[in-house]
């Protein structure tokens, strides 16, 4: 996948449009979700566990007649570790640097704490804002303009959009919204690439995304992925593509608990790693996983560094 843009803001054909859309919202409102929905392309990993996104990833969406960049942010909460501030920044650093924010929220009867501070930070910004319903499907539907009322009542400067981006429901409707709110100019990126992100980058997600779906409530968020070794072999007729790759945990038991007994577990992600990863790539995978404890990595500045937290 390549890197780097096609063209610069404002210089394109008359009625083409292109920006950039920055997705955002608590953790677990479903932003990655949606983010694969408009795309139909999975970019970013999914998880029933908040705090699933740790960088910003981007997503590229090009018809004949727009290019939007779509920038799926990791949640915003409460930072008490070194690797959350950075979350965090990462998520906040968006909102003046492109043309539109989608403000996911799911649909309580009220706003929590958390929205509300969310949308307060918004408010100061001058970026417009779609405020966005996610998982209205879990709504009646006798029970869904009332709800809406409340989040019109709440942020009547804003333009809502009720959807499920797991059903599909309302994301033709938002997509439209979205493009007329956009400028004209050329695209950014050739219009098959999806993502800019390194196909490193994507694998380490992948790999990430198993451990966080087959292991339990303690082992996900100390979890991290490095990619070690990433080789096509030349001499190979198929196209194999080698992956060598740590997943570094922060203690003993938790690595216990990814190789499994007989390491059942470790053969389980790879085997479910593996498959997406031929997915994505587009040939075969040969994929070698370690287990490793790296004490303290989520408040390490250095590590983080390494890790690709940046």
């Amino acid at each position: 996948m390549e890197m780097g843009g096609w063209g610069q803001k404002g210089t394109g054909e008359v009625g083409f449009r292109t920006g950039f859309v920055s997705i955002v919202g608590r953790p677990n409102v479903g932003k990655s979700t949606l983010l694969n929905a408009l795309l139909d392309e999975k970019v970013a990993i999914v998880s029933d566990k908040p705090q699933t996104t740790r960088n910003t990833i981007r997503g590229i969406l090009t018809s004949e007649e727009y290019q939007v960049v779509f920038l799926d942010t990791p949640g915003i909460h409460r930072a008490r570790d070194e690797i959350n501030r950075f979350m965090v920044k990462m998520a906040v650093s968006t909102f003046e640097e492109v043309d539109l924010v989608l403000f996911v929220v799911e649909p309580d009867d009220w706003l929590g704490k958390g929205d509300q501070y969310i949308g307060q930070m918004l408010s100061e910004v001058k970026t417009p804002v779609f405020h966005l319903i996610n998982k209205i499907d879990r709504i009646p539907e006798n029970e869904r303009g009332s709800l809406a009322q409340r989040h019109r009542d709440a942020y009547p400067e804003r333009r809502l959009f009720p959807i499920s981006a797991l059903k599909g429901d309302g994301l033709e409707a938002l997509l439209n919204g979205v493009v007329d709110e956009l400028p004209e100019g050329h695209p950014y990126f050739p219009p098959d690439q999806y993502t800019d992100q390194p196909l490193r980058f994507l694998s380490a997600e992948i790999i990430r995304e198993k451990a966080f779906q087959f292991t339990g409530e303690e082992v996900p968020y100390a979890v991290a992925v490095e990619i070690v070794s990433f080789k096509e072999d030349v001499h190979n007729p198929s196209g194999l593509v080698a992956i060598e790759a740590n997943i570094h945990v922060e203690r003993s038991s938790q690595k216990g608990i990814l190789i499994g007994k007989g390491g059942r577990m470790l053969k389980k992600i790879g085997t479910a790693a593996r498959k997406d990863l031929e997915a994505l790539i587009g040939t075969q995978v040969f994929l070698k996983l370690w287990v490793k404890v790296s004490k303290g990595w989520r408040n390490d500045p250095k590590r983080l560094w390494n890790l690709g937290y940046r």
